[in-house]
């Protein structure tokens, strides 16, 4: 008895007779080719990223100050105006100092002392000077003398005044020069010179005095004490 061997069926006929294979191969086909086109665009472009923006902050205005324009030529204008961060004044920040107190003196706020005048400044000293002796006494009185010197540098005038209190003056003169003037008045005997007396010259002013002692109570040439006392 003879067997009857089936032929074996061929790749081909086996796709073409389930139809369901050709569409699985078509969909794989199309998802490679899905796939290389968005590999493709997203080498080519790039998107943003978007994603939480912070909320914007407005900024108070500041005003600026208009630019001058120059005044004449070759004249430079002004830089114009730095933008400054908000919150700052563009002027400056530095504060005034605080006042010090004033140091207590010890009145009242508003009582104002007056200054206390300056004390006076003292007369220089006189190129004059005088030295006081005795030429003679005899019974009720006596003859004395103010010897002067210039010890200056150029001619001066002079006034000679001594106290007698209890005397009386008879007469009174210059020895060997030009004389001057003379009084007497409640016990200050005053001469004073009827000429310059030269730089480095002296001259004796003599007196006749009664009825008092032969050393005055003060003797002085242009206010500085005699010497001799």
């Amino acid at each position: 008895m003879s067997r009857t061997r089936r032929a074996a069926p061929s790749p081909g006929s086996a796709i073409t007779s389930s139809p369901w294979i050709l569409v699985a191969i078509g969909v794989i086909v199309m998802v490679v080719l899905l796939a290389v086109a968005l590999g493709s665009v997203r080498g080519r472009r790039t998107f943003p990223t978007q994603g939480p923006t912070d909320p914007a902050m407005s900024l108070p205005g500041l005003p600026v100050a208009p630019a001058t324009s120059p005044t004449g030529v070759g004249t430079a204008s002004s830089p114009a105006a730095r933008p400054v961060a908000p919150g700052l004044s563009p002027r400056s920040t530095v504060l005034p100092a605080r006042p010090t107190p004033a140091a207590s003196t010890g009145t009242p706020r508003g009582d104002v002392r007056p200054a206390s005048p300056a004390p006076p400044r003292p007369a220089p000293p006189s190129a004059m000077t005088g030295r006081y002796g005795v030429v003679n006494t005899f019974d009720g009185g006596f003859i004395g003398e103010v010897l002067l010197v210039n010890t200056g540098r150029s001619a001066h005038g002079w006034t000679v005044r001594l106290t007698f209190p209890r005397g009386r003056l008879v007469t009174a003169w210059v020895e060997g020069a030009e004389q001057g003037t003379f009084g007497f008045d409640g016990g200050v005997f005053t001469y004073r010179s009827g000429v310059d007396l030269a730089a480095g010259a002296s001259v004796p002013v003599r007196f006749h005095v009664e009825q008092a002692g032969t050393r005055p109570d003060s003797c002085a040439v242009d206010g500085a004490t005699c010497a001799g006392l």
